[in-house]
């Protein structure tokens, strides 16, 4: 058996190498679990070779870049960037926007398990704990979705849209409880994904969203009758209790939303991906996260 030890907290461990887990972090670079899990046993077939049967975490960090680069230099890249990027000392903190429908969800999901990120926060359930602190009559806004909100405003709409007004009054609410996790965040230390359709370019405070390890995405889904699939396919699974009428009675102001969500993420430079197919957005995720946080520079030995 070949033993993996490091240090942590200034305690040591000592833990068996397991294929399964060197695999999962090989497919950070999407290389496809197959391929991921013949390479880490073709690792461990080197590790055996070389008669090394206790290796400490750092040491096999290397061995499997130096593997990796005789393999394919691209994913040996990656997988450079992501060491870099787990070993940070700065906590990663990927927001996630889109209006209703658009997949902000799933696709939060799918990339917390291709970065081995544990923390998963849906703004949804942000606005649930502020409904319980905000009573309705002080904030009626809060009480509705994103998209009808207007139909709470105590006062018509008179500068824009009156669904792009409701929208903002809603998301400026629940904004508050954003911006408390991501502070809480980066002053614990803890890598946390935050997904929803209450993130909102140019909405987070500016001394937040300017820290090196923030990163934000705008995910839509360009074409409306696939947005509208999106909705009969989310409402057809059992456990989903919102009904698919709702969501088609108040599509053209979803779509609205979609619009405005865009049109700031152009303002504020943020990343905007037509979430057509999942793999293909979680790899622009993932590519544009490792480019920004996993370079050369940031790299520092894992003990």
């Amino acid at each position: 058996m070949i033993w993996v030890t490091g240090e942590v907290d200034g305690k040591k461990y000592k833990e068996p190498f397991s294929k399964g887990i060197m695999s999962r972090s090989l497919n950070v670079a999407d290389i496809g679990s197959q391929r991921a899990y013949e390479i880490a046993s073709d690792i461990e077939n080197e590790l055996i070779m070389n008669d090394i049967s206790e290796i400490p975490s750092y040491e096999l960090a290397g061995v499997v870049l130096n593997h990796l680069k005789k393999v394919d230099s691209r994913v040996a890249d990656k997988y450079e960037n992501w060491r870099s990027l787990r070993i940070s000392k700065e906590p990663l903190i990927i927001l996630i926007g889109g209006a209703s429908g658009v997949g902000t969800s799933s696709m939060a999901f799918e990339l917390a398990n291709r970065l081995r990120l544990k923390n998963l926060i849906s703004t949804d359930m942000i606005r649930e704990v502020m409904r319980k602190i905000v009573s309705k009559e002080l904030s009626p806004v809060i009480h509705k979705s994103s998209f009808d909100a207007y139909e709470s405003m105590r006062t018509p709409s008179i500068r824009i849209d009156s669904v792009i007004e409701g929208f903002i009054s809603h998301v400026d609410v629940v904004n508050v409880g954003i911006e408390a996790i991501i502070e809480r965040s980066v002053k614990e230390g803890i890598s946390t994904i935050i997904e929803g359709v209450h993130i909102v370019p140019g909405f987070i405070r500016k001394d937040l969203i300017e820290n090196n390890n923030i990163i934000m995405f705008t995910l839509t889904v360009d074409d409306e009758e696939s947005h509208k699939q999106r909705f009969y396919s989310r409402c057809r699974q059992p456990w989903v209790k919102r009904p698919l009428e709702r969501y088609m009675d108040n599509f053209d102001s979803i779509r609205k939303t979609q619009k405005f969500l865009v049109e700031q993420a152009k303002i504020h430079d943020t990343r905007i991906i037509d979430n057509v197919e999942m793999n293909e957005t979680i790899d622009i995720m993932v590519n544009d996260i490792l480019e920004k946080f996993g370079g050369k520079d940031n790299v520092e030995q894992e003990s």
